[in-house]
C-alpha cells in the first residue's frame, strides 16, 4: 500500500498526469507478448528443413497432431493446422515427458 500511495501523491501533484499514466501503461504493456511469433520447426517436425507437406484429403482448418522424440530424448507434441493451400502450419508445441499409456 505504501508504494501505491506514493504513486497516487505524485500523480496528484504532477501537472503531467496524462504523460505519467501513459508512460506507466507503456511500461506495463511492453512486457506482454502478442503471441503472433511463428513457431519454428525443429528436427523431427514435419516441416523441418523447409519441407512442404500437402494434405489433399484433410479439410481446410483441421488440426493434425504429431508426436516424436527430439534429438535430446524429450517427448515433443506438435499440432499443425491445414491451410487453404493444403500446406501445414505449425501452431503449437509442447515438450516434456512421455505420458504413461
Amino acid at each position: 500500500m505504501r508504494q501505491s500511495s506514493t504513486v497516487a501523491r505524485l500523480l496528484k501533484r504532477s501537472p503531467m498526469k496524462p504523460a505519467v499514466i501513459a508512460s506507466a501503461a507503456v511500461i506495463a504493456l511492453s512486457s506482454c507478448s502478442s503471441g503472433s511469433a511463428e513457431i519454428q520447426p525443429i528436427p523431427g517436425s514435419i516441416t523441418y528443413g523447409g519441407h512442404v507437406a500437402r494434405l489433399v484429403k484433410s479439410p481446410v482448418g483441421s488440426a493434425m497432431p504429431h508426436e516424436f522424440d527430439d534429438e535430446f530424448g524429450n517427448f515433443v507434441q506438435e499440432v499443425y493446422i491445414v491451410q487453404p493451400d493444403r500446406t501445414l502450419k505449425l501452431v503449437r508445441r509442447k515438450v516434456g515427458q512421455k505420458p504413461d499409456r
